[in-house]
This record gives C-alpha cells, structure tokens and sequence, in this order.
C-alpha cells in the first residue's frame, strides 16, 4: 500500500465530453445564422459580376465597330449560339437577356455573321432589356435607335435580397457608351 502512495499521480488535460458539444452546438447555431448572409452576398456577386459582364460586352462591341469600320450586332443568343429573332422568347419573355449574348460581326461574302465573343446563360440572374438586338456602327460606334437599357437583378429574390440594393442598371446613350448604375431603371425600352 505504501508504493502507491510513492507513484506520481497522472493529470489528463483535455475537455470533456459536454463542453465539446457545447462548442459544437455554438458553432452550428453561428452557422445557422450567417447563412442567409453568405447566399445573400453569393446572389449580390452573381449579380455584379452579370453586370460588369454586359457592361464589357457592350464596350467590346462598341470598338469593335469602331476598329473593323463595320456594324457589329449584340444579340440574345439561344444554346446553340444563334440569334434570337426580335420578339422570339429567352426564358422570361421577349425581352429577357438571361439565356446569353453574343457579339456578332457580318463578313462581307460570309453567309452567317461571325461570333466575336459570347456569354452563356446564368440560371441565377435576370436581365430584362431590349427586345431588339444593338448595333454598333462605324465611324464613331453609335447605336442605331434611342437610348437602351438594362435591369440586372437576382432572378428568384428572396427576403435578403430584394430591393435597389441587389440590382445593377445599364444604360446606354445614343452615342453608344454604356454605363452601370446602382439600383433598377426600368428596362423595358
């Protein structure tokens, strides 16, 4: 009995049992809550990104004009990177420009115009717009027809994301220079 008493006595650290679930539950309910927050941020960025998309789009065009000193077309464009015709439904409606765009330039003695660059569909943004295609023309790049535009926003909003907050408005002047805006601006010229 006297060499137990003479055995060091042994300490384990660590955490028991309860306190971890404790952290693990804590953590779940942080979860929990900061969720709502990462979509709504993910659905903002999609957002943005389907702007700046356009927006770059529309300036490529622009000088692409400009440089070739020939028409060059944006059009709604279906999977087969086709024009749509004027008044032919996207996925919305008529002047929906979520399926996709693309930059079509026409070739003298080419039978079909020529696909400079094209954006595909993104399911989780909505574009309404024209329901015409734009078309630059040379010398100075101005579009044919009046001012246009295009209201860029979450395509299924949910409580988190709706207002002028989560949306993007292009515009673009009859001299053909586009810009983006904060907030909606009616796009259904």
């Amino acid at each position: 009995m006297k060499q137990d008493a003479d055995l060091p006595r042994v300490c384990y650290r660590g955490f028991t049992l309860i306190e971890t679930l404790v952290v693990v539950a804590v953590l779940g309910m942080i979860a929990v809550m900061a969720t709502p927050s990462f979509v709504a941020w993910h659905v903002r960025d999609q957002v943005d990104a389907r702007a700046r998309a356009l927006l770059s789009t529309l300036s490529y065009a622009r000088s692409e004009a400009v440089r070739r000193g020939v028409r060059v077309t944006v059009c709604r464009v279906d999977a087969a990177r086709r024009c749509l015709a004027s008044g032919q439904a996207c996925r919305v409606g008529v002047a929906d420009w979520s399926c996709g765009w693309a930059v079509m330039v026409e070739r003298s003695g080419m039978p079909t115009p020529t696909v400079l660059r094209a954006q595909t569909e993104l399911a989780a943004v909505s574009i309404a717009g024209t329901q015409t295609n734009l078309t630059f023309t040379p010398p100075a790049g101005q579009l044919i027809g009046s001012f246009r535009s295009f209201d860029i926003a979450p395509q299924f909003p949910s409580r988190a994301t709706q207002g002028q907050p989560w949306r993007r408005c292009i515009r673009i002047a009859a001299g053909g220079r586009p810009r983006i805006a904060d907030g909606a601006c009616g796009a259904t010229s």
